[in-house]
């Protein structure tokens, strides 16, 4: 194979060599997507930055200049004179020196704008420009061709060949400046610049571009990639494939819009990637969350197929609603019940709800110290968020008991979703004080707010179905290794009806729609009082809808989260 460093030039064609990383900043102002005429190097649609008329500092990765074509130079000092006149012009132009640069030419402001430009846009990782042999032409003038090769980040080697004229006026010679002198291709009033590939979109169920900035995610204005969310990803199948991501064009200077491509980008069309997102259910999460000044998220899921409707991060960034880690508190007791239902309990067995639970010197109670009355019962226990009960029936559970039950909501689970998700933790119990811990979802237990949706919908379902996000880029779903009983379905339902009937989701009970929930307030850190997250987990017993709402150091499940939550509904209609 030859070398691509020495393979030779074509005008306008770009030059084969190595793609490199973009620099920083946007390359020049325009138009998100304009369809200018086509270069004979590529048919695609390009998207194009800002123009930036900053001169670039000289420094390190510009190339020597290196001058050719002595012979003829020796024979005509005339030449000889205006070649070195022009390798001054030259030198400056390949550092960067737009001003210096100007200075040898009959107009040296344009020049100084027009280099500034070129070199400012395309900010080249390194120059060469290279002057070819001189020829004196019948008026006196000296013309002499040139080659620049730059190495340009995003689009790889570029070069092309051109040709400058030197005049001798006044005994002194200067480089008569034209914008077809820097490229060929341009005229007065264009400029070299790069554009970015254009992509495709990302789409929400309904086909249209999706509108959930932490789910896209960032494309890196530089280096034109895919680098958080969706967008990063699917960054091949968006773009295209690899390949060049940016490529060189000749544009308006006044307007920024694409004139010519120059030189070639991948001939591989995007795909777009299509989600499960209901924009409708995704606007009422957004909307539920805009007066939260806390860190927040909400996720909706369809309990029937697992579709992931709305996943909502507030602020964006990340991607909380599937990837986050938390401690899930109370709303884990969805899956302790389940386990003591599996062992026996019923939802009518006396429930003992003390102020407080010791446990080898550790001391557990409820939020505010609360206590049940005599005679209260585990459906009360479970509707009141009584923790003090369900540490004192860790027992009757073997300690392998909550990481197999869990197993029966997906949890820990290997998930194709079609996107990154943290799926949650739950591990065999160590100790005694370990599963006292668990039995409320602190200690160990981590899960994130699509898992918790995903328990609630698992309720709803009556076994798991794996959430989905981009449902043609999942190749197996996950299967839960058991399901749940039938009674303990039912039992579940029953007792998460409850909690919105006459405990502590009471922010949903005049809400339409049958609502099921469970609170839960998560402490975390090592503060004394602990910090609190803020928990909501339910569905929606008319709909196919399951969901979650965490507000991070967000105070009570009930009285924080809850108001969140019957927003979300509520805007639902």
């Amino acid at each position: 194979m030859p070398n691509q460093e020495d393979a030779p030039y074509e005008e306008g064609a770009p030059y084969q060599g190595d793609m490199l990383y973009a620099g920083d900043g946007p390359p020049y102002r325009g138009g998100r997507k304009t369809h200018g005429p086509r270069g004979r190097g590529s048919g695609r649609r390009w998207t194009f930055g800002a123009l930036a008329l900053v001169v670039l500092l000289a420094g390190g990765g510009y190339a020597g200049y290196r001058l050719l074509g002595s012979d003829d130079a020796a024979a005509d000092p005339q030449v000889t004179a205006a070649r070195e006149r022009l390798q001054e012009f030259l030198g400056a132009w390949q550092k960067g020196r737009a001003e210096q640069a100007g200075t040898y030419t009959d107009t040296p402001d344009g020049a100084k704008s027009l280099i500034a430009s070129v070199m400012t846009n395309l900010k080249p990782s390194s120059t060469e420009i290279t002057a070819g042999r001189g020829e004196r032409k019948g008026d006196g003038d000296v013309r002499v061709p040139f080659t620049v090769k730059m190495r340009v980040p995003g689009v790889g080697a570029y070069g092309w060949d051109s040709q400058a004229h030197v005049r001798q006026r006044s005994g002194k010679w200067t480089v008569e400046f034209t914008t077809s002198m820097v490229h060929p291709k341009m005229r007065p009033g264009q400029t070299l610049a790069l554009t970015n590939a254009s992509r495709a979109d990302i789409l929400d169920s309904n086909g249209k571009k999706l509108e959930a900035a932490s789910l896209v995610g960032a494309v890196d204005s530089a280096s034109g990639k895919g680098v958080s969310g969706l967008e990063a990803h699917y960054d091949e199948r968006l773009s295209g494939g690899k390949g060049p991501r940016k490529a060189v064009v000749v544009a308006d200077r006044g307007s920024g819009q694409a004139v010519t491509t120059l030189s070639a980008g991948k001939a591989a069309e995007g795909r777009s990637v299509r989600t499960t997102i209901d924009p409708r259910v995704q606007r009422a999460a957004v909307d539920a969350l805009s007066g939260v000044k806390k860190t927040a998220a909400i996720v909706a899921v369809d309990p029937h197929n697992g579709h992931i409707l709305a996943a909502v991060n507030k602020p964006g960034g990340m991607n909380r609603a599937l990837e986050g880690r938390y401690p899930p508190g109370s709303t884990f007791k969805v899956v302790t019940t389940a386990a003591l239902l599996d062992q026996g309990v019923r939802p009518s067995d006396v429930a003992p709800c003390p102020k407080f639970a010791h446990v080898n010197g550790q001391r557990f109670e409820n939020q505010n110290q609360f206590v049940l009355p005599e005679g209260s019962t585990f459906k009360d226990a479970f509707a009141q968020s009584c923790n003090t009960y369900f540490v004192g029936a860790r027992g009757k559970l073997p300690d392998t008991a909550l990481r197999d039950t869990a197993q029966a909501f997906g949890l820990g689970g290997e998930w194709d979703v079609g996107a990154k998700t943290y799926n949650g933790s739950v591990p065999a119990n160590t100790s005694d004080n370990d599963k006292a811990a668990a039995v409320i979802g602190q200690g160990r237990v981590e899960a994130s707010p699509l898992v918790m949706a995903s328990i609630a919908a698992t309720v709803k379902n009556g076994k798991f179905e794996q959430p989905v996000l981009v449902p043609d880029a999942v190749h197996k779903k996950f299967k839960a290794s058991r399901d749940l009983a039938p009674k303990v379905a039912a039992d579940l339902r029953d007792l998460m009806r409850a909690t919105v009937t006459s405990g502590s989701g009471h922010a949903l009970k005049d809400l339409p729609g049958s609502p099921h929930a469970k609170t839960g307030t998560a402490e975390y850190g090592t503060e004394n009082p602990p910090r609190t997250h803020a928990w909501m987990i339910g569905y929606q017993g008319s709909s196919d809808l399951a969901w979650s709402v965490l507000l991070e150091d967000g105070g009570s499940g009930g009285s924080d989260a809850g108001p969140v939550a019957a927003r979300f509904l509520r805007n639902l209609g």
